[in-house]
């Protein structure tokens, strides 16, 4: 596996925050759960996860900054650690073992390094610029799938933002009817790297947050797949809407996903209604 200091760093972050979650999943019932807003749920694991991340970073880099789920913003600098502690809190709290740490640094806007961190299944996924994708030490590719019809997709439905819904199950229905089936993991960290390993051949989501993407994003393009919003364009960090593929998969999941995006309201339209 590639050497670089701060992937090296990146990792051992990660398998410190998924010690603390590993201890923490065999006692389920005595976490402290809170609710961010309706189905937005952090628990003091996150909280912990996502402070010995900090740490670790703080202590190899401590003028660098972070963007991390739970805390936010600290810092500024052109490295930043966009971190999410632990993706699929839902499932870890009803003890749903798909749920993983997603770690990536970005320099001058640009993500450089990637790690997602499989606890229960020990998988580590890593990615450099430039210098590939990996499961733990073996290189990965994205699938040679070429057709939709013969791809299995992942998708994750809409939890925070719920007034897109409709929007949503339109995609549902038309990828239900286009593909060769869907998944609903619950992990967008995980199904992202699903992609760069070969696993899924597409995905698709609606806001999600950067922290939710930036490894993954990393890793699909290291590993020769294709990542951008529901325009094709790469404003996915931004929007929260992510596209992931194969190059051909995508490209077909592109042109279904035109025709079923929500019109932007058009202020003259809009203004001429008011008069």
């Amino acid at each position: 596996m590639q050497s670089h200091p701060m992937l090296n760093i990146a990792v051992k972050a990660a398998r410190r925050a998924a010690g603390v979650i590993t201890r923490a999943s065999r006692n389920l019932d005595t976490l402290t759960v809170q609710s961010k807003q309706p189905n937005d749920l952090v628990s003091e694991v996150d909280r912990a996860a996502e402070a010995t991340v900090i740490q670790t970073i703080k202590e190899a880099y401590p003028d660098h900054a972070i963007l991390a789920e739970e805390s936010g913003a600290i810092g500024e600098s052109d490295y930043v650690w966009i971190i999410d502690p632990l993706d699929g809190t839902t499932n870890f709290l009803h003890g749903f073992p798909q749920y993983c740490v997603s770690i990536a640094l970005q320099y001058k806007g640009q993500t450089t390094q990637a790690v997602i961190y499989d606890p229960n299944r020990n998988h580590l996924f890593t990615a450099s610029r430039g210098a590939g994708a990996y499961l733990d030490s073996r290189r990965i590719r994205v699938s040679r799938k070429l057709q939709l019809s013969d791809a299995l997709l992942s998708t994750g439905f809409p939890y925070r933002e719920l007034s897109n819904l409709d929007n949503y199950l339109a995609m549902f229905k038309e990828f239900t009817l286009k593909s060769q089936g869907i998944r609903r993991p619950g992990s967008a960290a995980l199904d992202l790297a699903y992609v760069a390993a070969g696993w899924i051949d597409g995905f698709w989501e609606m806001g999600l947050a950067p922290w939710d993407i930036a490894a993954g994003a990393l890793m699909i393009q290291e590993a020769g797949g294709l990542v951008a919003d529901f325009t094709g364009e790469e404003g996915y960090m931004t929007s929260g809407n992510v596209l992931a593929g194969t190059p051909r998969v995508f490209g077909q999941m592109l042109q279904v996903l035109q025709p079923l995006l929500p019109k932007p309201v058009d202020p003259d339209s809009f203004a001429a209604q008011l008069s």
